[in-house]
């Protein structure tokens, strides 16, 4: 269930796939008017519509690569699929998971899970859903050549026993799997139809090979994709007969949406939503998302002792970087996962990020004296400046800065590195390109909404522990908590995870982004959180009035 937004989205030269996680939104440029960042509401969807729409022109911010998320997953292909195809699971606007093409559920053990799917379904060729389609269809994403791979890897076997019946068995219990099922991992694919497409599965021409309350009518390659209504739908029929997809990059798209040329779009740049804020005719909704601003520290050496990290965290001014760099669209945030990752035990995780105290949101003059003593203090104080990488994008160059300004007020030499944009994702899947840096300012993003997603970055062997960091009861908490198929218990453990994370400052977070919906002020309906990327939000749009 990894997110692999699309190039154009990121600004980056090439696609970065990493282990559970990637790389995350454009922090384009923060303009027009500041909020006040302590009073920013996310809210996980809009008002419920009214009234039918014909037709709605959506926004994306490029043209997808394919509508084959096996093949080539970017966030543009996503939002208009999700539309289109459906998952054995499905994510709600608020986060949670529940069965969707999945009729029940069933542990028989904790390293089996039995699949009983709905009878009831029929893809856009009026064929009905079979178990074979399904099977076929987890098989395919478990594929080692297909994107969704790593999300099997703890399978053992995937049968058919029923006539309407999958057991999938495990090598060891599976915490995060139904998790998968509701992103890339659980889509549903016509088996025939896939077959007789071959390598042009995807493809613009092509018809899809999915049962959601869309079909994909049309996509001309360079102008747009069409998708109408799927009238013989299982479930509730949309209010939108037809939804039209055309793509701009952020200052087209947000003259599109203010000039009214344009219905609606998400956007991936907190810039573009800022431009748009208090703009007549348009209203912004903000909805919890996963996405974090982030400082990781490199193999370089410069951030290696924990303590010069941690004194970096308190000194640092996360709300004078959201109000400057961001509009105040960002939230000063102490974890490095967003709290869209809250698809359980809510209240759990929102005390313990309270209780956390290393990532103030403006440091205090006596945050400062602690910063300062454990610099003085510090078994490994760098010798020479600490190289500080980042692009040119406003948002990350407001970091940057930051940055500079507390690690100086602490005592410490800085410098900033600035790359074209081009060559900042590589910073990012290639260690070489970071070795003149010793932090990397970075946004970051999970694509399943339980925390534990997150922290295994955090694990000894793991490719984005740069730092080093290395702890076997850290490990040991990961691997069990992964293990752990009770919420409760689950929570419990991750929130001491997320303790020893931010005791040795792995990582140094800086804020959360929202999800951010710019919508016409005549429509409502869709969520307004990062769920839009895995569910068929379209089907929920329709007028205010009835």
């Amino acid at each position: 269930m990894k997110l692999k937004t699309s190039i154009a989205a990121l600004g980056l030269a090439g696609m970065t796939v990493l282990a559970t996680a990637c790389s995350g939104a454009d922090t384009g440029r923060a303009g027009g008017t500041s909020r006040d960042v302590t009073r920013l509401e996310l809210t996980p969807t809009t008002a419920a519509a009214a009234g039918a729409v014909d037709s709605v022109d959506w926004l994306l911010e490029d043209e997808p690569d394919s509508l084959d998320l096996d093949t080539q997953g970017g966030s543009a292909g996503r939002t208009v699929l999700t539309n289109v195809c459906e998952r054995l699971y499905q994510l709600q606007p608020d986060m949670t998971v529940r069965p969707w093409l999945v009729d029940k559920a069933d542990r028989p053990d904790d390293r089996t899970l039995v699949l009983t799917v709905r009878d009831d379904v029929t893809f856009h060729d009026g064929s009905a859903m079979t178990v074979d389609d399904v099977l076929f269809s987890l098989r395919r994403h478990a594929d080692p050549d297909m994107s969704e791979a790593d999300e099997f890897e703890n399978v053992t076997s995937m049968k058919k026993t029923g006539a309407h019946e999958i057991t999938v068995r495990f090598k060891e219990p599976d915490a995060l799997f139904t998790k998968a099922l509701a992103g890339d991992a659980g889509l549903v694919y016509q088996q025939k139809r896939v077959r007789e497409q071959g390598k042009d599965f995807g493809t613009p021409g092509q018809a899809d090979a999915c049962s959601g309350p869309y079909r994909l009518a049309s996509w001309k390659s360079g102008d747009s994709v069409t998708l109408e209504r799927y009238d013989d739908y299982w479930g509730d029929k949309p209010l939108t007969r037809k939804v039209v997809f055309r793509w701009a990059e952020d200052s087209a798209m947000a003259n599109a949406l203010r000039t009214g040329a344009a219905d609606g779009a998400y956007t991936d740049s907190v810039g573009t939503a800022a431009a748009l804020d208090g703009k007549k005719g348009i209203d912004l909704h903000f909805g919890p998302s996963t996405a974090t601003l982030d400082l990781i520290p490199t193999e370089r050496g410069g951030l290696a002792d924990p303590d010069i990290r941690k004194a970096l965290s308190l000194s640092l001014d996360r709300t004078g970087i959201a109000k400057s760099g961001y509009g105040g669209l960002a939230q000063p945030w102490a974890t490095p996962v967003g709290s869209g990752a809250w698809g359980y035990e809510k209240s759990a995780f929102s005390a313990a990020q309270e209780k956390l105290t290393g990532a103030p949101a403006s440091p205090t003059s006596a945050d400062i004296a602690k910063a300062e003593k454990l610099v003085q203090n510090a078994e490994h104080k760098p010798d020479g400046p600490i190289v500080i990488g980042t692009d040119s994008t406003q948002g990350r160059l407001v970091i940057a800065n930051g940055v500079r300004a507390a690690l100086q007020q602490i005592g410490l030499k800085a410098q900033i590195k600035t790359v074209p944009s081009a060559e900042y994702g590589e910073f990012y899947g290639d260690k070489s390109a970071r070795a003149g840096i010793d932090v990397l300012v970075a946004d970051w993003y999970i694509s399943k909404s339980d925390p534990i997603g997150f922290y295994d970055n955090g694990v000894s062997d793991d490719s984005n522990n740069w730092v080093g960091f290395h702890s076997a009861a850290y490990d040991a908490k990961v691997d069990r908590a992964k293990r752990t198929l009770d919420d409760a218990e689950r929570a419990e453990l991750v929130v001491d995870i997320q303790r020893r994370f931010a005791d040795a400052a792995v990582w140094i977070p800086v804020a959360q982004t929202p999800t951010a919906l710019a919508l016409s002020d005549k429509l409502t309906g869709p969520p307004a959180s990062m769920a839009y990327l895995y569910h068929p939000w379209a089907a929920s749009l329709g007028a205010k009035k009835g």
